[in-house]
């Protein structure tokens, strides 16, 4: 579940725990637990509501200022029923602590380099893992569709490959494009394949 900048930092505060979506049919379920920004959010209820009975009190716990300014997000896909969604922040995003850590033994290299080539093997468009991290580590903040084109590949599989490698800690992003981490360049100065 996608959360602007504002509501997330909101979630992780706690000064947002609520959110409304319009849904053909929900994408998520109590318990479930999504990453915004720097935490984990958990998904605490989930239930169907008419947009004209949202509260300002329910847009306040939503980051907003009024429930005119809910209703006005949920303008679009308006066939599609309302969902009330509770949210609480359980934690920081762990891939934060595994992408500053560079202490990697040989065992840890190991494993990191049998998952890239796990991810490359199964791969439909061929080897991809040390491309992508060596042209990271060659164009740090460069805006991920020259990346990908450099690569011959579209922006959204090279972004969702991309993803692949951030939760193994090896890549973070930036404002525009994205940069190794500390973990990240560890691995690919020690990877000898």
């Amino acid at each position: 579940m996608l959360l602007t900048a504002a509501v997330a930092r909101g979630v992780a505060d706690g000064s947002v725990d609520l959110a409304f979506r319009r849904w053909g049919r929900p994408r998520i379920r109590p318990g479930s637990s999504f990453i915004a920004l720097t935490h984990v959010i958990e998904v605490t209820s989930l239930e169907r509501v008419d947009p004209a009975q949202i509260s300002t009190e329910d847009a306040r716990r939503a980051g907003y200022e009024n429930a005119d300014a809910i209703r006005a997000t949920l303008c679009v896909n308006t066939d599609n029923p309302t969902y009330r969604i509770g949210l609480r922040c359980i934690g920081e995003d762990p891939r934060i602590a595994l992408r500053a850590d560079d202490d990697l033994s040989d065992d840890a290299v190991a494993e990191i380099r049998s998952r890239l080539d796990r991810m490359d093997t199964r791969s439909e468009h061929g080897p991809w893992t040390r491309d992508t991290l060596a042209i990271i580590a060659r164009r740090p903040g460069v805006v991920s569709t020259e990346l990908a084109v450099e690569l011959g590949r579209d922006r959204a599989g090279f972004k969702n490959d991309v993803t692949k490698l951030k939760k193994l800690g090896l890549t973070e992003s930036l404002e525009v494009g994205y940069e190794l981490s500390p973990r990240g360049v560890e691995f690919l100065r020690r990877d000898v394949t």
